[in-house]
């Protein structure tokens, strides 16, 4: 016997909650599933940006304050070298995936949304899922929302990401250093970075950048923790992360994909929660939309219309990373945050939502010599690499 649904939710992150609390709020009967049981832990760097902060006021569901800590001072490094360090510039806020999924989770199920975490998806079929349990689930549409290796993009494109795209991380909690400023730094990976996140109760410390680039991230990880003097005996945990490779079309029809699974993450700031509650609200925004026109199947074109200017964004992204991460333009724009406070503002700003991309690119264009830009250094050679090499 099949239970059903106007919408199925898979994944209750940021996205997937997100998207059932305002399904939810708009009068449809939604089903949310996770394999996890809630709250639970999620290793994430958890910074929430001042775009992250008004995309969730938007949805009248501020985190609690006690789960936010709250960051003034922002430290830029290239290669162990101090670019600059920022005191006055727009406040920054870290938070944990445990608190902050346990919140936007508990108000999803407050606005009427079905839990139903801690069950296994089994299978994905036409208008309905199997549980693991082989209770059958009807469904009008479905958002995935089930993070990078999801299943939704497997059963819609056969693949949940293109493996010569792909970023990968490793994050460790090392002991907390409250004192210590949030420190970003270019090149710690190639064409990525590290970072280290100061909270109450860890540091949580990372590397990432593209997989096809990084065979030996765990020796980088390695030289990280010692140049930043953390304990050598952690737990390190490695994940793929989609630096940029957003999907041009993600879903099919009443079938969406939104955060990590639409491969929402910024490929410079790393900002992916501020991007999986924005999709998510976007996503069923768009299936609230088309159920009510009587027309689930244009429920895709309604999200692409209202991804679009997240879309531009990760293009724009995309478009200055060759000019932050490559070999040849690297050390130039080290030299440009290093000797230009306008620059470090406007990334900054950038972080706050204040500006977009393109005044931070051109900015950076502007003061790169113009033998690197017609060296073809904005090539699509430069901005694809190799697939080749393994970040495990």
């Amino acid at each position: 016997m099949q239970t059903r649904f106007d919408l199925i939710v898979l994944g209750a992150g940021p996205a997937g909650a997100t998207a059932a609390l305002v399904a939810a709020r708009a009068g449809l009967r939604v089903a949310l599933i996770d394999k996890a049981v809630f709250p639970r832990d999620k290793l994430c760097g958890g910074l929430i940006t001042g775009r992250c902060l008004s995309h969730l006021a938007a949805l009248s569901a501020p985190p609690l304050p006690d789960t936010l800590t709250r960051h003034e001072r922002l430290a830029f490094y290239r290669g162990g070298a101090l670019l600059g360090e920022m005191t006055d510039s727009p406040p920054l806020h870290l938070t944990t995936r445990l608190s902050l999924d346990h919140h936007l989770l508990t108000l999803a199920l407050e606005a009427g949304a079905v839990d139903l975490t801690g069950t296994r998806l089994r299978e994905i079929g036409a208008g309905q899922v199997t549980l693991e349990n082989g209770t059958l689930l009807g469904f009008s549409a479905l958002i995935g929302a089930d993070g990078v290796q999801s299943i939704v993009a497997r059963h819609l494109f056969g693949a949940s990401f293109d493996k010569a795209k792909i970023g990968f991380a490793l994050e460790t909690e090392a002991p907390p250093a409250p004192q210590e400023p949030i420190r970003i730094d270019f090149g710690a990976a190639h064409w990525g970075y590290g970072w280290r996140f100061p909270k109450p109760e860890s540091t949580t410390i990372g590397i990432g950048g593209l997989h096809a680039r990084n065979p030996q991230i765990r020796a980088d990880m390695m030289r990280y923790l010692s140049e930043l003097g953390a304990p050598k005996a952690l737990r390190i945990k490695g994940h793929f992360l989609p630096f940029g490779d957003f999907r041009r079309i993600p879903g099919r029809g009443a079938i969406l994909l939104a955060g990590d699974a639409a491969g929402l993450v910024d490929p410079i700031t790393g900002e992916g929660i501020g991007h999986a509650i924005l999709s998510g609200h976007d996503a069923a925004k768009a299936v609230t939309e088309a159920l009510a026109a009587g027309t689930p199947e244009s429920a895709l074109r309604r999200y692409r219309r209202a991804l679009g200017p997240l879309h531009r964004g990760l293009r724009h992204a995309n478009l200055l990373r060759p000019l932050i991460f490559s070999d040849q333009t690297s050390p130039y724009f080290a030299r440009l945050f290093h000797d230009s406070t306008t620059a470090r503002q406007r990334y900054m700003a950038l972080l706050a939502g204040e500006i977009e991309y393109p005044e931070l690119l051109l900015l950076t264009l502007r003061r790169l010599p113009l033998r690197l830009l017609r060296g073809g250094m904005l090539s699509r050679r430069a901005a694809s690499p190799p697939a080749s090499g393994s970040g495990s």
